[in-house]
């Protein structure tokens, strides 16, 4: 794109990928226009036409690494720098700090021309902003490594094209709402012999205002662009405020942003960074101005719950902590269903908000193709298919990436003190970078009948941590998932069973209790991992999340419609 190209020209050049992403958040089959492949972006920007290359985009990396972030946004007030990779890489990166007061009205100034633009112009510059994103899949990729402790593969699928269709799949979401009422209509009502009453109706989309998307550390970029891209496609500004501890692939996010708005012929302060020093948590300030009308948060429950009670000025869309379970009756896979949860356990080292922690297993056994299994058996055998999986090293940390702080480690050694250790946690070196805390999974085996488990496995362990928890029965599984999801929440649910019975009584207690399931996975797919257009992320029914990503109630309440009549 060069400067200067019309609104009418990047809706043309992008208006067939909106139309097909149309189609997909309709059809709900797969769908992505963004490569996940990293050969596919070729050597040196011989794949995706204008793409970095994986050299190209290690250098632009280490280009970004030891020096201040220049943004050219109003109101900077000096620099801050907040991050440390987790797999002990010198980042040294230094963000402009604003002054809010400043930043704020250049952001709400900005609002009044791209609100007149409407919703086609808005959704193709946004499509060009991911597009460029998405050019710079190898760059953003070590960005998240470097911030969020992903592994490479991950960072670049999940931190790059997968985040990019969550972005993406917002835009259509908030284009398909947008439209749904038409820009303008002639009304006439007949009064019989008298001359009808005529009125000419025109409909506007009119955004809120000034959008705060709160970054979260271990998906910066997945979590983050559906908030942001729903928020700019529905006319509003977005003011970014990262995790302290993940700013770079927001800031990297941002700059590109501005630029693209920039050339397009809008202000760029209509998407800016507010970065905080250290210790200074600007969050909670921010989140009860009155020009912050909408806010994106991904977090704890009780930062979360805090937005939800005190952010009353704002639409508040959240996604907090949960506890996923899945209930273990019966399989016809039995090696299967091993190794599918071996690896749900054991991806990212289990940072993920999606990852099973409670596994319900009836204590006298269950059924599978390979014969009876016993609980000892079953959670001996999952031990040794976790083991199995992380047994090379190199393996290992191409699967587990790092541990993201502190505060993992110390929860991995405290759950080993819980119960019976069916599965020690290990710690891996990793010699491209031997900073980094590399841990495999805890498995740790409970009663849930003794009242002293429950403390343990009602809560979220966030980290490499399972409870495998012993249940009298099927029924008993299903009532504990029940309990669990209404008071504790859960973003996913996982089920073996071969029964008809068992397996219609978790259905209506997912239904009831508003949850995702995922059934009898045996395969590739795995219960911690959606796919944008097709899967729902959360569901906003259950403590976990008051939101889904995406859905139309995700996109709907970020703007309103506002009718001019007139005589006709």
């Amino acid at each position: 794109m060069t400067a200067g190209l019309t609104t009418a020209q990047l809706i043309e050049k992008h208006l067939p990928t909106l139309d097909q992403a149309l189609d997909a958040i309709r059809s709900r089959a797969y769908w992505s226009p963004y490569p996940e492949h990293p050969k596919a972006y070729g050597a040196d920007g011989q794949g995706v036409p204008g793409s970095l290359g994986a050299a190209e985009g290690q250098a632009a990396f280490d280009a970004l690494r030891g020096r201040r972030f220049e943004l050219d946004q109003p109101g900077t007030d000096g620099w801050s720098a907040t991050e440390s990779s987790p797999y002990g890489l010198e980042l040294g990166v230094e963000y402009p700090h604003a002054d809010i007061d400043v930043l704020l009205p250049a952001l709400r100034a900005a609002v009044p021309a791209w609100r007149e633009a409407g919703p086609k112009a808005r959704a193709a510059v946004c499509l060009e902003i991911l597009a460029r994103i998405n050019a710079r899949t190898h760059e953003i990729a070590h960005t998240v490594m470097h911030t969020s402790g992903q592994a490479f593969m991950m960072a670049f699928q999940a931190g790059g094209p997968h985040a990019q269709d969550r972005g993406l799949e917002a835009v259509a979401y908030a284009y398909a709402a947008q439209t749904a009422v038409p820009g303008s209509a002639q009304w006439s009502k007949p009064q019989g012999k008298r001359d009808p009453l005529e009125l000419k109706k025109e409909f506007t989309a009119v955004p809120r205002g000034v959008s705060l998307l709160i970054g979260c550390n271990t998906f910066p970029t997945w979590n983050g662009y559906p908030g942001l891209f729903a928020s700019l496609a529905t006319g509003n500004a977005v003011l970014v405020k990262p995790h302290p501890r993940a700013v770079l692939p927001l800031a990297l996010s941002v700059r590109i942003a501005r630029e693209v708005l920039a050339e397009a012929g809008f202000s760029p302060d209509l998407v800016a960074l507010a970065a905080e020093r250290d210790g200074e948590g600007i969050a909670k300030a921010l989140a009860v101005r009155p020009e912050i009308r909408i806010i994106d948060y991904t977090g704890s429950t009780a930062f979360g719950d805090w937005l939800e009670t005190n952010a009353r000025q704002a639409q508040v869309f959240t996604e907090k902590a949960g506890v996923n379970t899945v209930v273990v009756d019966s399989t016809d896979d039995y090696k299967g269903m091993l190794s599918n949860l071996a690896f749900s356990l054991s991806l990212y080292s289990g940072q993920m908000c999606t990852t099973p922690q409670n596994l319900l297993v009836p204590r006298e056994g269950i059924g599978t193709d390979a014969g009876h299994k016993s609980y000892d058996e079953v959670v001996a055998d999952l031990a040794t298919a976790v083991e199995k999986l992380l047994g090379d090293d190199a393996r290992a940390n191409a699967l587990l990436g790092a541990i993201v702080n502190d505060q993992v480690g110390a929860r991995i050694d405290a759950a080993a003190q819980l119960g019976e250790v069916a599965l020690a946690s290990r710690s891996v070196a990793n010699p491209d970078f031997p900073g980094a805390t590399v841990r495999t999974p805890v498995i740790v085996k409970l009663d849930g009948a003794k009242p002293d488990a429950e403390a343990a496995y009602f809560s979220e362990c966030f980290g490499p941590v399972a409870f495998a928890v012993a249940v009298d029965s099927a029924a008993d599984a299903v009532e504990l998932l029940r309990r669990t999801v209404r008071e504790k929440g859960a973003m996913t649910v996982g089920a073996y069973t071969t029964s008809p019975d068992v397996e219609r009584l978790i259905e209506e207690a997912c239904l009831e209790e508003c949850a995702q399931l995922s059934l009898n996975l045996t395969g590739g797919v795995y219960v911690n991992q959606t796919a944008a257009f097709s899967d729902f992320h959360g569901t906003g029914g259950n403590p976990a999340a008051n939101a889904a990503l995406c859905d139309g109630a995700f996109v709907a309440s970020r703007f309103r419609t506002v009718e001019v009549r007139r005589p006709a």
